[in-house]
This record gives C-alpha cells, structure tokens and sequence, in this order.
C-alpha cells in the first residue's frame, strides 16, 4: 500500500538517540538496585515515557525516587546536547516522500523539549518538520495507547487505514495496531520479532523502506 501518511517514530528512527539513551538509563538503575545488561534494558524500557519507565522500574525492584523522572530528564538533555546523529539514510527516506507529494509527520513518546534538542541540532530536518511534531504530552495517552497516532492522523485529515507508521518499538508497534495502522518496523540490531508479534512489517535498512511504502 502507497500510504496517505506516513508517520516516524523519533528516537531509534529519525534520531540516533536510543543508544545514548539507553545506556544512560541502565546506569541509572543500577545504581538504584536494578542492575540489567543492555538487551534487557532495551526490551523493557524502548518505547515508554520516562514517567512509564519509573513505573516499570519500580516494579522490578528499582528504587526510584518521585522526582527521577525530571532529574533523569535533565541529565539526558545534557547527553544529548552534545551531538545527537540522524539515523543514516532517514534523510533520502524523506526526500523520497517529498517527491511522491506524500506528507509525514513525527509522533514521539519523548517531549517536545527533547526533540527540540535532538531535531534541533539539524536545522534543514528541524525546518522540514516544523509544524509537524507530534508528542505523548499532546494527547491523553502515551504509546502503547493509540491516541497518539490517531491524533496525527486526524491532523491530516487521513483515516488509520491510510497511514503507514515507521516504529523501532514493540511499544509503538502496539500503539499502531491498536489504531488500526500498517507498520514497518525499524530493527538493524535484530531479528525486529517483537515488532513482527505486533503486526509490523520488518526491515534493517533505511534504503529498505522507501521501497516497503510502495514508493
């Protein structure tokens, strides 16, 4: 299917960050009596809010304080100030769009403070964006929620059945499901099976996708 609407995931997708990221994170929670290698890390932590982070690391033991998720915050924004790459190939992903008039748009679990930081550091993306961000705080509910994705897709005047999303995440591979949503999901790392459990079509190349939007 040529979707109507194409809609990125920011961090692991368009923004190199989930490896920062992550790391960050699992240091954090060691210290706090949660000590995880990093594949476990990332299979329980890829996709959620900060806020639904605490949660879960709470509930495997971590003690996490009631103001962690604003201090964890600021420690990452000052990470990723200092250099935050686009992922590679995301930029000809897009100008495939552009060429075949078809609109995209970012729908994050992170802030708009983040992206800002991260998206900001790309002035030409930054710009062909503006307009077009999109974040958990924007609507009642994060991913795995659907709310997200449906809120974009109302923005563009475009049904679910007419969207693709482009997801790194079982979390938002879930949310697109759930909203009635293709999804082409974005594994260079491994084998993308929990993205495959929720639906999602998957690929390890952005050179890939243009072809898997029928483009």
């Amino acid at each position: 299917m040529t979707p109507d609407l194409v809609i990125f995931d920011c961090d692991g997708v368009i923004m190199d960050s989930e490896g920062p990221t992550l790391r960050m994170l699992r240091d954090d929670l060691a210290a706090r009596g949660l000590d995880l290698p990093l594949d476990r890390a990332m299979d329980l932590f890829t996709g959620y809010t900060m806020s639904g982070v605490a949660a879960k690391a709470r509930e495997h033991g971590a003690a996490i304080p009631d103001d962690w998720v604003e201090g964890f915050y600021d420690r990452l924004y000052a990470r990723l100030k200092q250099g935050t790459p686009l992922i590679d190939g995301i930029e000809a992903v897009l100008d495939r769009l552009d060429a075949a008039a078809i609109p995209y748009c970012v729908g994050s679990n992170g802030r708009h403070a983040k992206m800002a930081i991260t998206i900001g550091q790309h002035k030409a993306l930054w710009d062909r964006l503006s307009g077009r961000l999109y974040a958990a705080e924007d609507v009642p509910a994060p991913k795995p929620a659907p709310d997200l994705f449906l809120h974009a897709a109302h923005e563009f005047a475009v049904p679910p059945a007419r969207v693709i999303v482009v997801e790194d995440s079982t979390t938002g591979a879930l949310a697109a499901q759930r909203a009635g949503m293709a999804c082409m999901g974005y594994a260079p790392h491994d084998s993308g099976a929990g993205l495959a459990a929720h639906g999602a079509t998957v690929f390890s190349a952005m050179a890939a996708l243009p072809a898997l939007l029928g483009l």
